[in-house]
C-alpha cells in the first residue's frame, strides 16, 4: 500500500508544472486578497466592479474562485485600483 504524500498547499498536490503552480499560488493569494478586502469594506460587487473597472459578473467570477478567468496582470490592476498595493518576494525554490 502507498503511503499518504504530505503537500505545502493545495497546488503542490493538484499541479505537477512548477511553473503552472507557482502561477496558480500567486493568483489565488491575489484573489483571496481582494476578497477580503471587499468583505472588510463591505462593498458590494457592482461598487467593487465599478471601482475596479471591470463588469460585476468578472467581481462574480473572481469570488466564486474561477482562477482560470484571471491573469496575474489583471489582478494586479485590480488590486491596485483598490489602492492596494503588491510587492514581490523572490526566493530560491
Amino acid at each position: 500500500m502507498n503511503e499518504p504524500q504530505a503537500f505545502n498547499n493545495v497546488w503542490d498536490a493538484l499541479e505537477d508544472d512548477t511553473a503552472e503552480r507557482e502561477s496558480l499560488k500567486i493568483k489565488s493569494r491575489m484573489m483571496m486578497e481582494i476578497g477580503q478586502h471587499l468583505k472588510e469594506h463591505k462593498l458590494t460587487q457592482t461598487q467593487a466592479a465599478k471601482m475596479m473597472h471591470v463588469t460585476q459578473p468578472r467581481i462574480s467570477d473572481l469570488i466564486n474562485g474561477k482562477i482560470d478567468k484571471f491573469t496575474i496582470d489583471m489582478l494586479i490592476t485590480m488590486l491596485a485600483r483598490l489602492g492596494l498595493h503588491v510587492e514581490v518576494t523572490l526566493k530560491a525554490a
